[in-house]
């Protein structure tokens, strides 16, 4: 493989492609389908995005007709933090559906990321932001807060959970550079795996020696956005969106570590810092959205599998694919949730486990999944 043929294969652009002189004279259709294919898909999903939007407003233990909806929408700028709302339609909205809606679509993005970032890095198609211990720590950190503190609001425990997530990663780097100094995938995972040994021993340990602590354990292990007010959103908003911008600016960089990273560093990149990087906006991802929701399972591990499909490798593409996928998959499923057992509801990561895990093995089945 020569050094121009590896930086155009990192770039999305091979033998047959335009960036190549075969791609000058032979095929420049087939490029120009594929991108008109990708952004076919970006639009298709910002659609279903938008529709999502609109029904997990409509739908729940109270219907609110689709009919009526645009009207009541333009009335939600003014309502957001009044205390007095008249039409019930238009409060059921603003303090229950528009904060759970909003945060679903963050969090789902925040996953989605998440999910195609550390598969990239660690090049393990079968990684998921839990493997660095961000939903144990996250867990742990809330345990100790219910347990000490006696904390009970939900913007606290987010706060608690946030801190947990990002200490136990941190807590993860250190254990993988030990050895040399070297950060890299194989010790990583390693280190995320022991990490999550221990962290979720210590959890045991808190919760069974305390009826308080194992019921409140028990809901926010299992994953939800209901419940959740506009403050949650607030403060996961900045960290998604800045996480989410600077996954977008890696893309090509992660291109060239799938490569290898005798291939990377000769073409230039500083494959350790490029790594820890990359790992730094998986913690903040990721703890964000536990934070918010709780640890929600399979989606980080789906989302980058399903839209590979459609993107091929090329990571400038799969990371917003990754967010616009996880952020429908995960509110589509939490309306779900909402349907299927009213006048209650099942918790999207319950959904999400039973939706993901039928999917993950089809995608088996069908070869679907496949080394990086």
């Amino acid at each position: 493989m020569t050094t121009g043929t590896t930086t155009g294969a990192a770039h999305g652009t091979l033998p047959g492609m335009p960036g190549t002189k075969a791609g000058r004279h032979g095929a420049p259709s087939a490029t120009a389908a594929l991108r008109r294919r990708r952004l076919i898909g970006l639009l298709g999903l910002t659609v279903l995005l938008v529709i999502g939007f609109a029904l997990s407003l409509a739908f729940g233990s109270r219907n609110i007709p689709l009919g009526e909806l645009w009207g009541l929408l333009r009335q939600v700028p003014g309502a957001l933090g009044s205390d007095n709302i008249d039409n019930t339609d238009l409060q059921v909205i603003v303090e229950y559906r528009w904060p759970r809606t909003l945060i679903g679509i963050i969090v789902g993005a925040g996953l989605g990321v998440a999910g195609a970032l550390i598969q990239g890095h660690t090049r393990n198609p079968l990684a998921d932001p839990g493997i660095l211990g961000i939903a144990s720590g996250a867990a742990l950190a809330v345990v100790i807060s219910f347990a000490l503190f006696n904390v009970s609001g939900t913007w606290a425990t987010s706060i608690w959970a946030f801190g947990g997530a990002c200490i136990a990663t941190a807590v993860v780097f250190a254990l993988a550079s030990v050895s040399g100094g070297n950060v890299n995938p194989m010790t990583l995972i390693l280190g995320g795996a022991a990490m999550n040994a221990v962290l979720q021993a210590i959890i045991s340990a808190f919760v069974l020696t305390d009826s308080n602590n194992l019921d409140r354990m028990r809901f926010w292990t299992v994953g939800s956005i209901a419940g959740r007010d506009m403050s949650i959103f607030w403060t996961a908003l900045p960290v998604v969106l800045v996480g989410l911008l600077l996954a977008f600016m890696t893309g090509p960089t992660l291109n060239l570590l799938n490569l290898g990273d005798d291939v990377a560093t000769a073409l230039g990149v500083n494959t350790g810092r490029a790594r820890v990087l990359g790992m730094v906006i998986i913690a903040l991802l990721a703890a964000s959205a536990t934070a918010a929701a709780g640890p929600i399972s399979f989606l980080g591990l789906v989302i980058p599998h399903l839209v590979r499909t459609l993107t091929g490798p090329d990571y400038r593409w799969i990371l917003p694919y990754s967010a616009l996928g996880g952020a429908v998959l995960l509110i589509y499923a939490d309306i779900l949730g909402r349907v299927i057992t009213r006048p209650g509801e099942l918790e999207v990561g319950i959904v999400l486990a039973f939706v993901g895990a039928p999917i993950f093995i089809w995608m088996l089945t069908r070869r679907k999944v496949v080394e990086l």
